[in-house]
């Protein structure tokens, strides 16, 4: 049985342990999507830090049509917020690119997520901030995260944790219904994570604990998944020579 309260609790712990190592009297910076992991991840912080050093940035890509959630957020907690539109470094990129090279769609697709990482990281590194990850165990499980965009951060409080149990934490901090049972979308091609991943968290969170599943196909589908996108969670091979 998941002790959401325990969990909560021991999280607001390591992260006021993880700034008094890394970073004593530095902000945490975060970006705000308005869905429930950036929503739990920045009133963690809040709790751990006090909100007057969490700061929130809205990276929206032209017109976001959920941004009212981000700001629903900010307000709610009440942490100080920038905005900053990637549409101008993303559409520079794509259009400098060199004729002569075939763009894939999933290129499209993943650049607006590093152009937000390196976003994060301008505004962290201007405000004596540490940039939070905010991926959970369920989209890690399956690499549903860009490399190098939202894959990575500077301390990370929910890699360890389900998407169920995100929620429940969300619950428990007291966080609008809207933003923690918000469908997830990734943002990139305009489907919820679960039409694209097929299956759902539900099903996934539960054969990540108890390694229960009903459907062959599906479980095929997560192991697969998993063991496609392991390199994703581990440290780049390096050539060591024998010296």
């Amino acid at each position: 049985m998941f002790n959401a309260e325990k969990v909560k609790n021991e999280c607001v712990a390591w992260i006021r342990d993880f700034f008094e190592k890394n970073g004593p009297g530095c902000n945490a910076v975060i970006g705000i999507s308005g869905g429930k992991d950036s929503s739990v991840a920045a009133a963690l912080c809040v709790e751990a830090l006090g909100k007057d050093r969490v700061i929130g940035v809205l990276m929206p890509q032209g017109e976001q049509h959920d941004i009212d959630k981000a700001y629903q957020l900010v307000n709610h907690l009440g942490i100080k917020h920038y905005v900053v539109n990637i549409k101008d470094a993303v559409d520079g990129i794509l259009k400098n690119l060199p004729d002569d090279i075939d763009v894939t769609p999933q290129t499209v697709q993943n650049i607006p997520p590093r152009i937000r990482m390196s976003t994060l990281y301008a505004v962290s590194q201007s405000v004596n901030g540490r940039v939070c990850n905010t991926c959970n165990l369920s989209e890690d499980w399956v690499g549903y995260s860009t490399r190098y965009g939202d894959s990575v951060g500077d301390f990370s409080p929910m890699s360890f944790i389900t998407v169920s149990e995100v929620k429940e934490i969300g619950r428990l901090l007291g966080l609008p219904g809207e933003l923690v049972d918000k469908v997830p979308i990734d943002g990139l091609c305009g489907k919820t994570d679960e039409e694209n991943l097929g299956f759902t968290y539900a099903e996934l969170d539960r054969y990540i604990r108890t390694g229960e599943i009903e459907d062959a196909e599906t479980k095929e589908l997560i192991d697969r998944k998993h063991k496609a996108n392991l390199f994703k969670l581990e440290f780049m091979p390096c050539f060591k020579p024998e010296l």
